[in-house]
């Protein structure tokens, strides 16, 4: 089936992300608009220290207007690759610097109506070595045991789908620390 925009203009400009508005010519020859979400992509991080325990952070989410149990992660800056991406965000969230990056994926969060893509390492070979972190962000560093996880996602603490699709993604890799 073909697709074809007719038509795109950006309806707004902000600091994590821009909208555009797309007519798009469908395949039976009828035209609608599409809001698309430009993201430049970020990167989450399933960090695991020496004891097994899976590093997460504690921040408030405005939008949800509540703090989140998240996997550490960060927005690329313009032209950073992932892993320099995700060598910094592990260092500004969580404090420590991984000595072992491992790809697990990527996925697209919500394509129905944004680029973005997240790009999944887990972090190990752990040391401390933090970076600051950005001004708006206030995050508590916890480290929950492997064996713990399946509880907190059955009984809803964890509700972040990143976090939640990162640690589906990872399970294989994680096998080697259980």
């Amino acid at each position: 089936m073909e697709f074809k925009t007719q038509n795109s203009e950006t309806v707004y400009e902000g600091k994590a992300f821009d909208v555009r508005r797309d007519q798009l010519l469908l395949p039976d020859g009828k035209t609608t608009w599409f809001d698309v979400v430009i993201h430049p992509g970020a990167v989450t991080l399933v960090p695991i220290d020496s004891k097994g325990r899976v590093l997460f952070v504690r921040q408030y989410r405005h939008a949800v207007g509540k703090e989140l149990l998240e996997l550490p992660a960060g927005t690329l800056n313009i032209g950073e690759e992932p892993e320099a991406c995700a060598l910094r965000e592990v260092r500004e969230e969580t404090g420590m610097s991984a000595g072992i990056l491992e790809k697990v994926g990527g996925f697209y969060l919500v394509p129905g109506y944004s680029t973005e893509i997240m790009h999944l390492y887990l972090a190990s070979d752990l040391q401390i070595d933090p970076l600051p972190g950005d001004d708006d962000e206030f995050i508590t560093v916890e480290a929950i045991p492997l064996d713990d996880l399946p509880e907190l996602i059955s009984q809803g603490v964890l509700q972040d789908a990143k976090s939640l699709a990162a640690l589906f993604l990872a399970e294989p890799f994680l096998k080697k620390y259980q």
